[in-house]
């Protein structure tokens, strides 16, 4: 049954999932200028870098210089990601301009977890367990509960919901014993499998065991679905969703090289608003930042509505 939302939230990853990936440096000062410009956009959610190993991502060796570098505007969240407490520590030292939150992040596939994070499922549930802790005795909620891998691993193949529900049961568990008050399940395609077919029947089965827990989606378009995937997930009531302007970006322990980043920031917003859903972006305006992300990593990006334009544009100059 079709239960459309009336808006969504959406989260940009751009900055952080983008320049992760790029086989170039990306100048600090070219970072902040997208992060600056997509403010400008009515995106309220930005995440803007990684604090993590820099030999292993060294897209990101200059987090500090770029979170000490952009102008927060009012009003918008900037998030950064970091996956143990050193990446805490470094992100709390800029406590006054991001919005720090703890999440429990676990995967689908253990197979993705030793090539993303070298641990095995159950090192990394302890990590998780002493990353909530640690959380929580800084006094910073832990509100959100993420599966990668969630409908598929290009290491470990399908990926059913019942290996997802039983995901899911082992971060609650970690909420209850750490005091977690969980909020939100976050779904990750990360490698691309999931299909509108996956999408109903893994958050179906999520809502049938969770009925009153919220749920995001985090898209990738590398087979070429994430659109068909945020409009299964719409279909769905599905109120948040995770996107990269230009669609920036792809996972580097994927095992697909060049394959597609997360679904373009313009795309989703066109679909929700040709459906009447609305985003409070300006997306003439994320064009253009779009056009300024291509521009900057020196290529072409995935997006196909920052070459063609949005439909307003050309209602415009058909009245």
């Amino acid at each position: 049954m079709s239960d459309l939302p009336t808006s969504v939230e959406i989260h940009e990853e751009g900055p952080r999932e983008g320049f992760q990936i790029e086989p170039g440096p990306i100048p600090t000062e070219d970072k902040i200028r997208l992060i600056e410009a997509l403010a400008e956009t009515g995106l309220h959610h930005i995440q803007v870098c990684s604090f993590v190993n820099t030999r292993l991502v060294p897209g990101w060796a200059d987090a500090e210089a770029v979170v000490t570098g952009f102008t927060a505007k009012p009003g918008v969240h900037y998030t950064p990601l970091y996956f143990n407490a050193n990446g805490l520590e470094r992100a709390l030292a800029f406590a006054d301009k991001l919005t720090i939150s703890g999440s429990i992040s676990l995967t689908a596939s253990e197979a993705f977890t030793r090539k993303n994070l070298n641990r095995s499922h159950a090192e990394n549930l302890e990590a998780m367990r002493k990353q909530a802790a640690l959380h929580l005795e800084k006094g910073i909620a832990v509100p959100r509960l993420g599966v990668m891998a969630a409908f598929g691993c290009n290491y470990q193949g399908d990926i059913t919901p019942a290996q997802v529900i039983a995901t899911l049961e082992d971060g609650m568990r970690i909420a209850a014993e750490t005091g977690a008050k969980i909020r939100l399940f976050s779904l990750a395609d990360t490698m691309g499998w999931a299909t509108p077919a996956r999408i109903e029947k893994t958050v179906g089965a999520v809502r049938e065991r969770w009925p009153d827990m919220a749920i995001s989606l985090h898209l990738h378009d590398t087979r070429g679905l994430a659109v068909a995937n945020a409009h299964a997930g719409l279909k769905l009531g599905v109120t948040r969703y995770d996107s990269t302007v230009g669609g920036l970006g792809g996972c580097p322990f994927a095992g697909q090289k060049g394959a597609a980043g997360n679904i373009c920031t313009e795309e989703l917003v066109l679909l929700c608003e040709e459906m009447g859903i609305a985003t409070g972006v300006d997306l003439d305006a994320l064009i253009e930042v779009g056009r300024m992300a291509e521009r900057i990593v020196g290529h072409t990006l995935p997006s196909e509505l920052i070459h063609a334009g949005s439909l307003d544009a050309f209602r415009r100059q058909a009245a």
